[in-house]
């Protein structure tokens, strides 16, 4: 096989010096390596703290996801017990992190994708590209649907919305509340079963008033405009889950407090 990829691949590779590389690297971690099943569930008992972060959205979930365009891995809460083997019964609350528009990299169906200067806004302000591969992620208006699905898969306790400042400039925003096929509008929380329907979709907005006013020293929900105060409002009313945290700016500490 060696050899095989060697040929292939045109590249000279020494396994005896690549060991040798492992070796020092072994002699670092070694004191760290445990078994980390047991270690997790003792922190447990004993009354420890244990944050679990998911790297990759509920969509991009193996099981669940937009299947073929999704990560190889569970991205939902049910990660935390298959990857940590952690039983369902420990998981007191489960936090949805979303930002306050739809981005997506690679491809894939995307309902409330925006080609055109307000999904370039999205692109430019919020940096809105891949943290491993650089690709420029794909952006569009917030898809409530999506959330839905999300939350009816996870169990949010609450939700955490991101990126607020994003969009400070516009006019008006829009949120993407609800999927149509033809003329049947789809249940809160159902999905296309295929990429062939999900494409076919037609989204139904609700249109509000921007803010047109920098939200970067705003730290009460009280301090945000009242418009930017009507679109959070307005997503917690179609989600039926509470908004605990806002982002409004990349450092962090910008954030804006809710329910907590």
């Amino acid at each position: 096989m060696l050899g095989y990829l060697q040929e292939c691949h045109d590249f000279e590779y020494s396994h005896v010096e690549e060991l040798e590389k492992l070796e020092v690297f072994r002699d670092k971690i070694q004191s760290y390596v445990s078994d980390t099943t047991v270690l997790i569930n003792e922190a447990y008992h004993q009354g420890k703290t244990i944050i679990a972060e998911g790297a990759n959205a509920c969509l991009l979930d193996l099981d669940f996801g937009t299947y073929p365009y999704v990560t190889s891995s569970s991205t939902t809460a049910g990660g935390i017990c298959t990857g940590l083997g952690i039983a369902p019964s420990k998981i007191e609350s489960t936090v949805g992190v979303v930002k306050a528009y739809t981005t997506r990299v690679g491809g894939g169906p995307f309902p409330t994708e925006l080609k055109d200067k307000i999904g370039d806004h999205f692109v430019e302000v919020g940096r809105e590209f891949g943290t491993t591969t650089g690709r420029k992620r794909r952006c569009g208006w917030l898809d409530i649907p999506v959330v839905h699905y999300s939350n009816m898969i996870n169990g949010y306790n609450s939700i955490n919305i991101t990126k607020l400042d994003v969009l400070d400039d516009l006019e008006e925003v829009k949120i993407g509340v609800a999927y149509k096929i033809g003329d049947r509008l789809l249940r809160q929380g159902e999905m296309p079963s295929t990429l062939d329907e999900l494409a076919k979709v037609r989204v139904v907005y609700e249109t509000m008033p921007g803010w047109k006013t920098s939200l970067a020293k705003c730290r009460r929900f009280e301090d945000l405009p009242f418009q930017a105060q009507n679109y959070i409002n307005r997503i917690e009313e179609l989600v039926e889950v509470p908004i605990s945290w806002i982002g409004v700016g990349a450092a962090r500490d910008d954030m804006v407090k809710k329910h907590f």
